[in-house]
């Protein structure tokens, strides 16, 4: 995977991913390599197109997305029609067309992607880092065109996974989950990153989430994109929205 971009903003450059694998690379100097390249911003800032396709309907978006890393992700609608924040304990959100609030855990998000998330998973997602601390595990190298994977040495039957890493910043080219019991399937490509004040960020995410037939396509497009600045997160449920309420058993 060759990828040489352009440029494209005022205050963010694509980065020319010209690396190249080196086969001597070992599992632990990808890890520890991937440890020190890992963001160092403090806040986030961005326009973020979306793009969604899911049962042959497809929707577009533009949103405000802020981060405080490791702390705040927000997310805002225009003319906030709908806002969403999501901390280390909770996930908020409301939705002021269908007057809709949710004021919970992560059990909404898990179900939406069909893998178990935190906070960090959610963040490190969305700034193109590895889903799962990999000092938790250990892990065998592999190459595949132009990116380092890494797989458990030993991968369980519950959750295959492949991380795909790109040999020019060790930021993630992809992210593959796979649950063969569950009949579930998640993979994250990250297409273009780009510099941002020596941040290293994504530019376009392509996520595709498979449940059994039932199939999500999410596309995200990073405009705009600022860091270590002064940032809010106003947030507060209108009243009179009716809760959603997740079904238990599922």
């Amino acid at each position: 995977m060759v990828l040489a971009f352009t440029i494209s903003c005022k205050s963010a450059r694509s980065v020319v991913a010209s690396g190249k694998v080196d086969e001597k690379l070992t599992a632990k100097q990808l890890i520890r390599e991937s440890g020190r390249r890992e963001s160092d911003f403090k806040t986030l800032q961005a326009k973020v197109k979306i793009d969604i396709i899911q049962d042959l309907k497809e929707s577009s978006y533009t949103v405000n997305l802020r981060m405080e890393k490791d702390k705040t992700i927000w997310i805002s609608a225009t003319l906030g029609l709908a806002r969403a924040m999501i901390t280390s304990d909770k996930v908020q959100f409301y939705d002021k067309i269908n007057n809709q609030y949710f004021d919970g855990d992560y059990r909404l998000l898990s179900d939406l992607l069909g893998v178990e998330l935190n906070y960090q998973k959610v963040q490190n997602l969305l700034i193109g880092e590895p889903l799962f601390n990999l000092k938790d595990d250990q892990y065998i190298i592999s190459i595949n065109d132009n990116s380092y994977i890494l797989q458990p040495k030993n991968q369980s039957q519950l959750l295959e996974l492949f991380l795909l890493f790109n040999p020019s910043h060790f930021k993630m080219d992809s992210q593959q989950l796979m649950q063969p019991l569950k009949r579930r399937f998640l993979q994250v490509d990250y297409l273009k990153y780009q510099d941002v004040d020596k941040e290293i960020l994504p530019q376009n995410i392509n996520i595709i989430a498979i449940e059994d037939s039932e199939e999500l396509n999410v596309m995200m497009e990073y405009k705009s994109v600022s860091v270590n600045e002064d940032v809010r997160f106003p947030f507060k449920i209108p009243s009179g929205f009716e809760e959603i309420i997740l079904d238990n058993a599922k």
